[in-house]
């Protein structure tokens, strides 16, 4: 024949069950708060695997190795169609005669970025999760001729003379210097540091940094 518990017997187990439970809740709340002074101990660490908790903590010269990778970054690309006069003469004779004219309509690409090579270790700052680091200077990094889009409008060579075969090439150099300047009066280079900054921004902040500035 079994025993049944009395009364008072059930209440001191209700009672110590409750008391397990509060001291156990007692127990993790005082782990959780060590684990929050101090994610770099023991406690911290097992407390952050149990949460899933990671940190992360980047140097600087693995910063600037990261950066350095992508090399050079082309981050913005004008795309201008211009018509491009070259001519040749001769002092002593009109045009008619001895000159040598060409009128060239020319579809060009100039791009502009950054180099990241010339990233130097002095230009990034590392502090815990905030970051500042400031960019190389953006340049021109090519100019390309469309050759599928541009072609010779119209020219007119002399009754005295040949039409000279290096005109053409030297157009297209004229056209890739004039490209460039109006390029440039239209703000390319400070167009290609602006994407640049909210490009690396984005990396930056990729990493684990809480904190970006890009100048």
């Amino acid at each position: 024949m079994t025993d049944t518990p009395t009364a008072s017997t059930r209440k001191r187990l209700q009672l110590g069950l409750g008391s397990g439970i509060l001291i156990g809740a007692f127990a993790v709340l005082a782990l959780a708060l060590l684990a929050g002074r101090s994610e770099s101990g023991i406690i911290g660490k097992l407390w952050s695997a149990v949460l899933g908790r990671r940190t992360t903590i980047i140097s600087q010269g693995a910063v600037v190795e990261r950066i350095q990778r992508l090399q050079r970054m082309e981050t913005v690309v004008y795309n201008m169609d211009k018509i491009v006069t070259g001519q040749k003469d001769t002092p002593l004779l009109p045009d008619f005669l001895a000159g040598d004219k060409m009128l060239m309509i020319v579809h060009g690409q100039v791009v502009a970025g950054i180099d990241f090579q010339q990233l130097k270790p002095t230009d990034v700052q590392v502090n815990g999760r905030d970051i500042h680091l400031r960019l190389p200077e953006p340049h021109i990094l090519f100019t390309r001729i469309d050759n599928a889009r541009t072609r010779v409008y119209s020219r007119s060579t002399g009754l005295l003379v040949p039409s000279d075969p290096n005109l053409e090439s030297q157009v297209r150099q004229q056209a890739e210097g004039e490209l460039v300047e109006e390029a440039g009066r239209s703000g390319i280079l400070d167009n290609a540091r602006q994407n640049a900054r909210t490009t690396l921004t984005s990396l930056l902040l990729s990493m684990g940094f809480e904190k970006v500035e890009v100048e």
